[in-house]
């Protein structure tokens, strides 16, 4: 069996429905099982807990950070942003990365709003991602990737050379970019991931 990494942007495997359906529900399966887990001993995680603490996110649920084994997803890695959070705080991010949900000048995604929105919705479908938190859930991405980037510059300001040059080359800025994009088509976003 041969199992690789996948990278930015998608590979023809990562993009695949199979890809899709299977990222979701192997996160599905992993949030499920840290239920109950308090997060106590996650000693000095990358990013903050947020309430309510219902599961322990990921916190980088992404193509590039998952094992697929031809388009299946079998496996995670990279646990180094794990943090307590809600569900969505981590599906949102998955789906920003997985339909992808991108502006157009963002050369990580792909598809219409209309094809990236379906995408989303059936993430969120292989998730079972219940219906209030469907309805949060761009205005939850555009939160994520907000957060995302002040992060960023705060690590950048503490002296992390590795943050200051993501910085430097313009990363915050796609995602405020895909961020003011997700907000200008949220209604059209929001009726598809909300329909049945």
């Amino acid at each position: 069996m041969r199992r690789r990494r996948s990278c930015h942007p998608l590979t023809p495997a990562a993009a695949s429905p199979t890809a899709l359906r299977t990222a979701a529900e192997l996160l599905r399966r992993y949030h499920d099982a840290s239920v109950g887990y308090d997060g106590g001993d996650l000693s000095g995680p990358m990013l903050p807990a947020r309430s309510p603490a219902e599961v322990v996110c990921h916190g980088d649920y992404a193509p590039h950070n998952c094992v697929l084994d031809g388009e299946r997803v079998v496996g995670i890695i990279d646990f180094d942003t794990a943090h307590p959070a809600p569900r969505v705080w981590d599906v949102a991010y998955a789906v920003y990365r997985w339909a992808p949900i991108t502006a157009p000048s963002n050369s990580d995604g792909f598809g219409t709003p209309r094809q990236q929105a379906e995408r989303a919705r059936r993430f969120c479908d292989h998730y079972g991602l219940e219906e209030v938190d469907r309805g949060r859930l761009m205005d939850t991405i555009v939160a994520r990737l907000t957060a995302l980037v002040d992060h960023m510059q705060a690590r950048a300001e503490a002296g992390d050379a590795a943050f200051a040059g993501h910085l430097a080359a313009g990363h915050h800025l796609l995602y405020l970019n895909d961020a003011a994009y997700i907000r200008d088509n949220k209604a059209a976003f929001d009726r598809i991931v909300l329909s049945p």
